[in-house]
C-alpha cells in the first residue's frame, strides 16, 4: 500500500491497516528468525545497490520534504537533519554494507557450561521478533533500523515523521527491493503509509500482540508519549543533553578543539554538546579563549554570573537553560567548583545519555568515568562520537538512556535477546 492510499484523520482505515501491518509483520519474523546469515547479506547488499541506483529518487523526494519544512520556518539545524545531499546518500549506502559485513549475532552461544549430572547448557542469542521504530526528521534511520533489524533476524515497523514522510519512502522502496532480491519476504521491512497519529497510537497498543518491543527516536514529546502509552516494553532514547565538563588539569588547546567539535560539527545531532562545565581552578586562563573559540564558530552563550561577567556577547543564563538540549548553535556556560560540583550539575539536569571530561589528570577521569551515571562516558574526545558507526556497529537504531536491556548505541546485538539450549542423555529430575 503506498502512502497516497491512506487520506489523513481516517482512522477506523489507519487502525484496520495498521493491524494487517502487524499480521505480515509477524508472519515475516518467524522466517527470518530462520534465514542464514549469506540470504541476510545478500539482501543488505543489494539494498546498498538499490540505493545507489535510486539515488536520484530519493534525493528528489528529500527536496519536497525539504522544501515543505522551509516553508514552515523551521530551524537550520533541523532542516540540516532532514537534508540528504548525494554524499549523505552515499553514506547511507555505505552503512548498510558495514552492518552486512558485521558478525551475525543469531545462533551465537554467549556462553557454554556443564553441571554436575551431565547437563550442558547453552546461552544463544536470538532475534528479538517484530521492532516498532518510531522516529522524527532523520531519514537515514529508515535504512539504519531497517538494515540493523534484519541483521539480527528481525521484522520492523517503520513509522518516519511527518518531515522526512517522502524521504523515508523513497528510502523504504530501495530496501525492499533488496529483500525481494534476495528471496526474503518484503514484509521483513515496512513503512507505515500515512502520517495520521493514529498510526503511532496502534503501534504503541502493540497492534495484537504483533509488536514485541517499540525503539523511539526524537525528541522529549514523543518519547514521553511513547512511554505513557506504550503496551510493549520500550527502547527509550532520551534527550541528549550532553556536558562537557573542562577540569582543572584540561590542556586548553585540546578543550578548545573539543568543544567546538562537540558543539559545532552538527548542532542538531544527539551526541552536541548542550552544557559547558568549566572548573573554577581554571576559569582565568580557560574560560575566555574556550568561549572565544565557540563565539568564532557561531555559537551563542548562554552564561551563569561568572561567564557573562567574562564574556560581553554572552546572555545571562536562566534554569530553563540547564535543561534544555537545544539541537542549535547555542550552549549553556556555567562555572563549577571542582569535580564533585561536575558530577552534582549533570547528575541534577542530565539525561543519561553521553557526558564528557577533559583532563590529563587520570584519576580524575577514572573517578568521572565511574560515577556519571550516563550511557555513553567519555574521556578527551569530542561527544559527537557517540553515535552506532562511530562505535562500530555499523549504524543505530538510536542510543538507549534506559537500564534495562540495552543501553547506549542500540546495534545488532542488542537488537537480539537469547534462549538456553540445554542437552541431556536421558537425565531426569529426583
Amino acid at each position: 500500500m503506498t502512502p497516497s492510499l491512506l487520506r489523513e484523520n481516517e482512522t477506523e482505515t489507519v487502525e484496520a491497516v495498521m493491524l494487517e501491518i502487524g499480521r505480515r509483520a509477524r508472519a515475516a519474523a518467524r522466517r527470518l528468525a530462520l534465514a542464514s546469515a549469506d540470504s541476510k547479506n545478500a539482501a543488505l547488499s543489494a539494498m546498498a545497490a538499490a540505493i545507489r541506483a535510486r539515488a536520484g529518487e530519493i534525493l528528489a523526494a528529500n527536496a519536497k520534504d525539504v522544501a515543505a519544512m522551509q516553508t514552515e520556518g523551521a530551524l537550520a539545524s533541523f532542516i540540516d537533519r532532514l537534508t540528504l545531499t548525494p554524499s549523505r546518500v552515499e553514506g547511507i549506502a555505505a552503512a548498510i554494507e558495514e552492518i552486512a559485513a558485521l558478525p551475525d549475532p543469531v545462533g551465537t552461544v554467549i556462553s557454554a557450561w556443564d553441571r554436575p549430572n551431565g547437563l550442558h547448557l547453552e546461552r544463544v542469542r536470538t532475534p528479538l521478533g517484530v521492532i516498532g521504530v518510531i522516529y522524527e526528521s532523520r531519514p537515514n534511520v529508515t535504512a539504519d533500523a531497517g538494515a540493523l533489524c534484519l541483521k539480527a533476524g528481525n521484522a520492523v515497523i517503520l513509522r518516519g515523521g511527518s518531515d522526512s514522510f517522502h524521504s523515508s519512502a523513497a528510502i523504504h522502496a530501495a530496501l525492499v527491493e533488496g529483500l525481494v532480491a534476495a528471496g526474503l519476504p518484503a514484509d521483513a521491512i515496512q513503512i507505515v503509509p500515512t502520517r495520521d497519529r493514529a498510526a503511532v497510537g496502534a503501534m504503541l497498543s502493540g497492534l495484537g500482540g504483533a509488536i514485541d518491543v517499540i525503539v523511539p527516536r526524537g525528541g522529549k514529546s514523543l518519547v514521553a508519549r511513547v512511554q505513557n502509552e506504550a503496551r510493549v516494553p520500550v527502547f527509550a532514547h532520551l534527550e541528549g543533553l550532553v556536558h562537557i565538563y573542562v577540569h582543572a588539569a584540561a590542556d586548553l588547546e585540546m578543550a578548545k578543539t573539543i568543544l567546538v567539535n562537540a558543539k559545532m560539527r552538527r548542532t542538531g545531532v544527539c551526541g552536541a554538546a548542550e552544557t559547558l562545565l568549566i572548573d573554577r581552578a581554571v576559569v582565568d586562563t580557560h574560560l575566555v579563549p574556550i568561549v572565544e573559540a565557540l563565539i568564532a564558530a557561531g555559537c551563542a552563550i548562554r552564561g551563569d554570573a561568572e561567564t557573562t561577567r567574562r564574556i560581553a556577547a554572552a546572555t545571562a543564563a536562566t534554569e530553563e537553560d540547564w535543561s534544555t538540549e537545544y539541537l542549535d548553535a547555542i550552549i549553556a556556560v556555567k562555572v563549577v567548583d571542582g569535580l564533585d560540583a561536575a558530577i552534582d550539575h549533570i547528575e541534577t539536569y542530565g539525561s543519561h545519555h553521553t557526558d564528557a571530561i577533559i583532563t590529563d589528570d587520570a584519576e580524575a577521569a577514572a573517578r568521572f568515568l565511574a560515577e556519571v551515571d550516563s550511557a555513553i562516558v567519555v574521556h578527551n574526545a569530542s561527544t559527537q562520537f557517540a553515535d552506532g558507526g562511530e562505535f562500530g556497529f555499523g549504524g543505530e537504531i538510536g542510543i538507549a538512556t534506559g537500564r534495562m536491556h540495552a543501553r547506549g548505541p542500540v546495534g545488532v546485538e542488542q537488537l537480539t535477546s537469547f534462549k538456553y539450549r540445554v542437552n541431556g542423555s536421558g537425565q531426569t529430575r529426583p
